[in-house]
């Protein structure tokens, strides 16, 4: 289906998928493992990747398909490939284009998971890992690049300190150094932020958050934008003959598809991080709301963090559009829709007053989550960030009085209450 005039809106409710006269208005979970052919020689063709289709759930699923076509139309990429949770995305988004002995530069301030499988499990396999923080100058961050890097790595908004990446400023970096620029989306969404419209080239997300937006399903999904040259010598393994598919070239067979077709077809088939049909089912039922949920995520977290702003028990707030944020000017760049749902905010009465605070609220549950319809609590340092150092949580932006409060949908005013009957306890 053509959608390329629709506006995001429209495209989070409509279907990508052709439709034929009585068939499902909304796409069906297709619960297979297999797939008929009458045609040997076709099947034949799709192993040889000869042709595109269904022929394992392990590669491919269309109910999958569907939930990966509208995430390609939501970030402006040409295509996608959903996977088993958003730790599964940014393995495959950095398996695809890294073997052993493969460097990359990443910002510091990263999910915890995220600063684990690139500091410590990916350096066992031999990809190593330079952390340098997002304010860094361009010569800074550029001067961090070694012969052997082939991606520069960030979040749009960091998670837990709620930083606003400047895109473009990493974009330009990661051109001028011919690697790609691999952004983790998951906090702006599409609807907020197109990562891609500012010079990133590979998308990843925890579809587990604001895409479910329900806290129900565990999965994630890589976009390529198809604007990558992989054929400027640092990446043989998308341009030079694959052995187990008959000596196919990716770059030749299909062109700007070649990474995405690669990530599919050899890390998905041997890695499996593969998505199921029900779960795409549920994302593709998120995103027909994404729209109205981040504009009530966004206006209620501003009415939050104002709020936690003038509290007397409350050292600090980092929310970006509060006009005090260091993020405030690349927000209104960035994010000019409006924020997403996660605050972050410093007690006075430290590490102890983060951990007794989510005890003595009632609405608000302690969770280690966000993206959820429901307001929820978390003090990092004792929990998400844990397994780092002390020295390694202040610089992912964990302080030890952080509390990150993930601000749902409900009625603001209910949510504000919790927090002020909370506080009184502090």
């Amino acid at each position: 289906m053509e959608t390329k005039n629709y506006s995001i809106e429209t495209l989070c409710v409509t279907s990508t998928e052709e439709f034929v006269d009585g068939e499902p208005r909304v796409f069906p979970i297709v619960q297979s493992t297999t797939y008929n052919y009458k045609d040997t020689e076709y099947i034949a063709d799709l192993f040889d990747l000869k042709k595109l289709g269904h022929m394992y759930s392990r590669i491919s699923n269309p109910t999958v398909g569907a939930f990966e076509n509208k995430m390609a139309a939501l970030e402006g990429g040409v295509g996608a490939v959903g996977t088993s949770s958003g730790q599964g995305a940014l393995q495959m988004a950095i398996l695809t284009i890294c073997d052993a002995g493969a460097h990359i530069v990443a910002s510091s301030t990263l999910y915890g998971g995220n600063i684990t499988l690139l500091g410590s499990s990916l350096a066992k396999l031999g990809i190593t890992t330079t952390f340098v923080s997002p304010e860094a100058s361009a010569d800074e961050i550029k001067s961090y690049f070694q012969e052997n890097t082939k991606a520069l790595f960030a979040e749009t908004v960091g998670n837990p300190k709620m930083n606003v990446l400047d895109l473009e400023k990493f974009g330009k970096i990661a051109k001028e150094q011919g690697v790609p620029f691999i952004v983790d989306n998951t906090l702006a969404t599409p609807y907020l932020c197109r990562p891609i419209e500012y010079g990133a080239n590979i998308i990843t997300h925890s579809a587990t958050k604001y895409i479910d937006g329900q806290a129900t399903c565990v999965g994630g999904v890589v976009v390529d934008a198809g604007n990558f040259d992989w054929t400027n010598g640092k990446f043989p393994g998308l341009v030079e003959p694959d052995a187990t598919y008959h000596g196919l070239s990716y770059t030749e067979s299909f062109g700007n598809l070649a990474y995405i077709i690669k990530a599919r077809t050899h890390i998905l088939r041997d890695f499996g991080q593969t998505m199921s049909a029900f779960n795409a089912f549920i994302y593709n039922r998120g995103l027909e709301t994404l729209h109205l949920r981040m504009e009530r995520h966004g206006q209620n977290a501003l009415e939050v963090a104002k709020y936690l702003q003038n509290h007397n028990k409350v050292a600090w707030v980092e929310y970006s559009h509060l006009e005090a944020s260091d993020s405030y000017k690349l927000a209104q760049k960035y994010l000019p829709k409006g924020g997403n749902g996660v605050v972050l905010f410093g007690l006075k009465g430290g590490h102890e007053a983060g951990i007794k605070l989510g005890k003595v609220l009632n609405l608000i549950n302690v969770a280690v989550h966000i993206g959820d319809s429901r307001t929820a609590i978390l003090h990092p340092a004792s929990s998400s960030h844990r397994q780092l150092s002390a020295e390694d949580q202040i610089k992912a932006g964990v302080s030890p009085e952080a509390v990150r409060i993930n601000v749902g949908i409900e009625n603001v005013a209910d949510i504000i209450k919790d927090l002020e009957n909370g506080l009184k306890e502090l």
